[in-house]
């Protein structure tokens, strides 16, 4: 294969798919991760000059490993890691539910770091490997609302650092890609997200595409290895009390 490689997790909706397209368009050959979209995923795929589906619940750490094994071994140009595969689901501060803590951390961080690891130690790559960890702007503006998925994405955001400094090749990075509110989450409707989106310091709506952009752009590795990019008109800059879906409802 002639072109370069990049595995999007969770590439079949929403911001994967964004970055999925953008990938293509600029001439990699995507590998399109999905947990159960699979007419979604094929769809993309055959939208795409050249891609391919796997699929994997990555709950179970030891299938998202054997994922990346398994890639690495025939993929001759794999060069960039997209960890954008999360879920997203409430629990309070007043209340954390075990089992959706369970969850958020084995998905949004204990997978995405061994699938890091793997991808380290064993994808082929002409230059640097790339690993972009997409987080959240909750990283440096938190709120009391989704207390699990937040402190999973406050675990594998603080491994960013850590994982560029531990790096072995000088060609390797390791990035952190935050979004803010950029589509309608957990139970909105596309009106509530219309209000809820421009709650952010330029009051405008994110495009998806101008995270898929961010990805490609981090994806040639200008920036130092351990930086994250904050994709979010600027709503990490105007703190809350709560999540913007919430305060949009409550009319603040």
């Amino acid at each position: 294969m002639m072109r370069p490689a990049v595995l999007v997790t969770g590439g079949a909706r929403r911001i994967g798919a964004a970055i999925a397209r953008a990938f293509g368009a600029a001439g990699w050959h995507v590998v399109i991760h999905h947990r159960d979209s699979h007419e979604e995923a094929e769809a993309l795929a055959s939208a795409l000059p050249s891609a391919e589906v796997i699929s994997c619940d990555l709950a179970d750490g030891d299938a998202a490993l054997a994922m990346i094994e398994a890639l690495a071994a025939r993929l001759s140009d794999w060069r960039v890691l997209v960890n954008n595969a999360s879920v997203f689901h409430h629990d309070s501060i007043e209340h954390l539910e075990p089992a959706t803590f369970d969850e958020a951390m084995a998905v949004n961080a204990k997978s995405p770091v061994r699938m890091t690891q793997g991808f380290l130690a064993l994808a082929r790559a002409k230059g640097g490997r790339r690993v972009i960890q997409v987080t959240d702007q909750k990283l440096v503006n938190p709120n009391p609302d989704f207390l699990s998925y937040t402190m999973s994405k406050h675990a594998l955001g603080a491994t960013i650092a850590m994982m560029a400094m531990a790096c072995k090749n000088p060609e390797d990075r390791i990035y952190g890609l935050a979004p803010g509110a950029s589509l309608p989450s957990f139970d909105q409707h596309d009106a509530e997200h219309e209000i809820s989106g421009r709650l952010n310091l330029l009051g405008r709506l994110t495009d998806p595409d101008e995270l898929a952009q961010a990805a490609l752009f981090l994806s040639q590795g200008w920036l130092a290895s351990g930086e994250t990019l904050f994709i979010d008109s600027g709503l990490h800059l105007l703190p809350g009390p709560r999540d913007v879906l919430f305060m949009a409802r409550a009319g603040q």
